[in-house]
């Protein structure tokens, strides 16, 4: 069976296309592509007339809570939430129960998720139990396929543990991501510190948290000439610190997610800890900045930094853990905010949410080009949609965009030339 899409608004940078075109997919793979392409005898035809159809976005930063989690989310409910978004690859955080420390919990990872509606790639832990002390054998990790690794959510706290393991990760061929965050700096904050701690009361994060990290991983990083990568970035501060790095020449890249560039921590005055994350949300200086930094090239990937929990874990307010589910959200957002308002262009879109984590990654894919995997995202950019917490895919449904119309609406998400998200929301209206 061939499956044409036909019609559609194309768009890949890594090929230069920009245009309407139709596409034909064959065996899994994409087999042509080019203007009116005849129709074969019973194939499947998907008229893309008036929609957008890009590379499947790669999302690097997913937390599955998948092994030992799964009340919150599991691998297969996360890989339905990623479809539903346009999502193709999800990329797993190593924070699970046990930790991504060892081949053996590599290799459950991806049996399970051999039939998941996403492609699936685990990130190791840099440290033993994430404890930050004894490092993990990155080369075994490697091998079971791992494609990188990092402590998120337990950051390293000795630099000089942390500037090894940035040493060990270059030699293996390994990405490093380094969630920057001084727990003793946080010391119990639970918010942005700024106006809003302020006139509620409550206990904030400094800034210098993120800040101090974030320098700290450039200079480590630079002074042995090696690669680092920036997890979620949020502060005006930060922003600067790796524009300047990467001026000067320094292997850095970095990461942003929707609540970042749309958010403010005014939603704290709600009480509602679905809107709690780390790192938290900040003032409209630091959501003007991340935005600016998108626009310019100096922040390199649109992630989620999707983290499932309970409605009772949210409940409350000052205990609640921290973090949001975003995969059936990200692309909508982003079209929202910046592509639909021109700030981005559909080149810059695709290589924030579907080239460049997969480049820093080491992951194929991320391109329409004859002979690559079809894996495809066809959105439509002017519908909108009011985002239903229950109507999410998600097990967990902790969403900060929940009540909020987006524009921008997956219509379908194909997986090695299968369906695997059809939107029937219409159909049922």
């Amino acid at each position: 069976m061939e499956l044409y899409l036909t019609n559609g608004h194309v768009v890949d940078s890594k090929n230069g296309i920009d245009e309407t075109l139709d596409i034909r997919i064959k065996d899994g793979i994409i087999a042509e592509i080019g203007k009116a392409l005849p129709v074969s005898e019973n194939a499947e035809v998907i008229n893309c007339h008036g929609l957008t159809v890009i590379p499947g976005v790669c999302d690097m930063h997913v937390h599955l809570r998948d092994p030992g989690q799964t009340h919150k989310e599991d691998i297969y409910t996360a890989c339905e939430a990623a479809a539903a978004g346009g999502v193709t690859a999800v990329v797993c955080m190593p924070n699970t129960t046990p930790a991504i420390d060892t081949p053996e919990t590599v290799a459950y990872i991806l049996e399970k998720a051999s039939t998941a509606k996403a492609k699936v790639y685990p990130i190791g832990a840099i440290t033993k139990g994430l404890a930050g002390e004894e490092l993990t054998d990155f080369a075994a990790l490697k091998e079971a396929g791992c494609v990188a690794v990092s402590d998120d959510g337990k950051p390293v706290r000795n630099a000089m543990t942390m500037k090894r393991a940035i040493k060990r990760a270059a030699l293996e061929r390994l990405a490093i991501i380094s969630h920057c965050e001084d727990l003793d700096i946080i010391d119990g904050g639970i918010i942005n510190n700024g106006a809003v701690s302020e006139a509620m009361g409550i206990k904030g994060m400094a800034r210098s948290s993120e800040n101090y990290v974030t320098a700290r991983e450039i200079f480590l990083a630079g002074e042995q000439k090696m690669p680092i990568h920036i997890a979620h970035v949020s502060t005006k501060e930060a922003v600067n610190f790796i524009r300047l790095a990467k001026s000067k020449g320094s292997k850095v890249t970095c990461e942003t997610a929707p609540h970042y560039f749309t958010l403010t921590e005014d939603k704290l005055f709600s009480r509602d800890a679905d809107y709690r994350m780390n790192p938290p949300l900040r003032e409209q200086a630091d959501v003007d900045a991340v935005t600016e930094a998108i626009c310019d090239g100096t922040i390199d990937c649109i992630v989620t930094d999707h983290a499932p929990h309970t409605a009772e874990e949210k409940s409350d307010f000052f205990t609640a853990p921290n973090g949001v589910v975003g995969l059936e959200t990200s692309l909508a957002a982003t079209v929202t905010m910046l592509l639909n308002p021109g700030k981005i262009t559909h080149v810059q879109l695709v290589d924030l949410m579907c080239v460049r984590p997969r480049k820093i990654l080491g992951i194929d894919g991320g391109t329409l080009s004859i002979g690559a995997p079809a894996d495809i995202a066809i959105f439509s950019e002017t519908e909108q949609w009011t985002v239903d917490p229950e109507k999410l895919h998600s097990k967990s449904k902790n969403t900060c965009f929940k009540g909020m119309t987006l524009t921008g609406r997956v219509k379908y998400t194909i997986l090695n030339g299968e369906i695997v998200y059809k939107d029937e929301e219409k159909e049922k209206q």
